[in-house]
């Protein structure tokens, strides 16, 4: 694709375009939503690169959705995401692009691999932001939740590049322009053979629950540990994830990949069904965009029930199995 040069090479907003398993990760798009932003508030050019194999098609929607310049490493050695192989790709590029500003999402491959590119770098990483904007001097201005989710921290980084990894369904996705241009460069890709390989499938390390439809979350209302099949029936039931809130997480009762919450994860299901949560502000902030909340707490005054659609003032124990049931009879009836 033909397209114009960069304004100025240093002042560039490059974005980390996630390519797993044949697809983009819909965080690359909400990154380069707010990349377009942030670059026009300073005059430059909204940069992303790519790592991967087959990524021709890809490359072409980053300039539809907003990239000016896209950087591409493609190789069939690449379609697993190594770190330490994509590490050895990505600094190069970054050491010779020297841009202002370089965001990654906050999932897993970019909580793996911002620290180590930062570290190589020399420069500061803000980690799981909410929010971006930038000065007219071109500092980031970083946003994200600190001290449990109790403040939220604005964070300005002295060295550069400005480093960021940015929060899963918090901003808004650029738009779909096909009439838009750009470049696509090709790049060699490195062969650096690691002295300790390491491999991360995105579909081998757990669950992610930011991209779930359906959830079934629980909290501290739930009596025992062992009540937690009751929560997973429901959502075996209803095809969907478990969900957390944070005290369950830090009493070892539920892994931290299924907290909801300011210092878990940002959800939007269709359906969130909150199963003895009270709606600390902390976990209203995680799941209160979800299309459809039901909110089934014994307390008729829990601060959940502003939220939802549907509540139901009932106790756990006895609802959860029933409704676990009725939704089975439903699904063998269709």
């Amino acid at each position: 694709m033909g397209g114009r040069g960069l304004k100025r090479q240093s002042d560039g907003i490059l974005v980390f375009s996630e390519f797993i398993s044949g697809s983009l990760h819909p965080v690359t798009l909400e990154i380069l939503g707010k990349a377009r932003d942030l670059a026009d508030k300073v005059s430059s050019d909204v940069l992303a690169v790519m790592v991967g194999s087959g990524l021709s098609e890809a490359a072409r929607e980053l300039v539809f959705h907003g990239a000016d310049v896209v950087y591409s490493i493609d190789h069939p050695s690449l379609t697993d995401f190594d770190p330490l192989l994509f590490q050895q790709n990505l600094v190069p590029l970054l050491r010779e692009l020297n841009p202002l500003t370089f965001l990654l999402g906050a999932t897993q491959i970019g909580r793996c691999l911002g620290p180590r590119i930062a570290a190589q770098l020399g420069t500061g990483i803000t980690a799981d932001c909410t929010d971006l904007d930038m000065t007219p001097e071109g500092n980031l201005v970083q946003v994200r939740p600190a001290f449990a989710g109790n403040i939220i921290a604005t964070i300005i980084t002295r060295t550069r590049p400005q480093m960021a990894t940015v929060r899963y369904r918090v901003m808004k996705p650029a738009s779909r322009d096909q009439s838009r241009e750009g470049r696509i460069i090709a790049r060699d890709a490195a062969f650096t053979t690691p002295s300790a390989k390491v491999i991360t499938s995105s579909r081998s390390t757990g669950i992610d629950i930011s991209s779930a439809d359906i959830i079934v979350s629980v909290g501290r209302g739930l009596p025992r540990r062992e009540d937690l099949r009751l929560i997973e029936d429901l959502a075996d039931a209803l095809g969907g994830i478990v969900g957390s809130s944070r005290p369950l997480v830090d009493d070892g009762w539920i892994s931290k990949e299924h907290q909801v919450g300011f210092s878990g994860n940002v959800v939007k299901p269709r359906l969130y069904i909150a199963c003895g949560i009270s709606g600390s502000p902390q976990h209203l902030f995680g799941m209160k965009d979800s299309e459809y909340i039901i909110a089934i707490n014994k307390d008729p005054s829990a601060a959940i029930f502003r939220v939802a659609d549907v509540g139901v003032t009932m106790d756990l124990n006895e609802v959860l199995p029933l409704l676990a049931l009725e939704i089975r009879k439903r699904n063998l009836s269709h």
